[in-house]
């Protein structure tokens, strides 16, 4: 099933978040993202009613298996592309925002080819 990008951005945003802080509510998306609390909140009420994630009676957010899923691929993405573009000489700031555009329309085919090739030039470089 196809997901919008902003939902793929709020999963990805997640994960990254919980990596860093250990656990994530709403408030860290919001401060992450400098999203109003409103759009954030209604972001989280659809990601949780497709089965996403899960927010306990604290507020914290679990991504659920799909959710994980999904956000793992398009984190793996991100990094490789940020990586690969900044290797090429483009800034590290201009490299990530163009990421976070390419991660999310990039076909899982032609992905998989950059990640191989970037393997390849991994292994020659040593």
């Amino acid at each position: 099933m196809k997901i919008q990008e902003s939902a793929e951005n709020y999963l990805e945003t997640i994960l990254v978040l919980h990596k860093r802080l250990g656990q994530v509510r709403s408030i860290d998306i919001v401060n992450e993202l400098s999203f109003s609390k409103p759009s954030v909140s209604v972001a989280m009420k659809n990601l949780r009613n497709n089965g996403y994630i899960q927010m306990d009676k604290d507020g914290y957010i679990t991504l659920l298996d799909k959710g994980h899923s999904i956000a793992e691929k398009i984190y793996e993405r991100h990094l490789l592309l940020t990586k690969w573009l900044t290797d090429l000489g483009v800034d590290p700031d201009v490299a990530s925002s163009d990421a976070c555009r390419i991660e999310h329309v990039i076909s899982s085919e032609s992905f998989e080819k950059l990640k191989e090739h970037a393997q390849t030039q991994t292994r020659k470089q040593t």
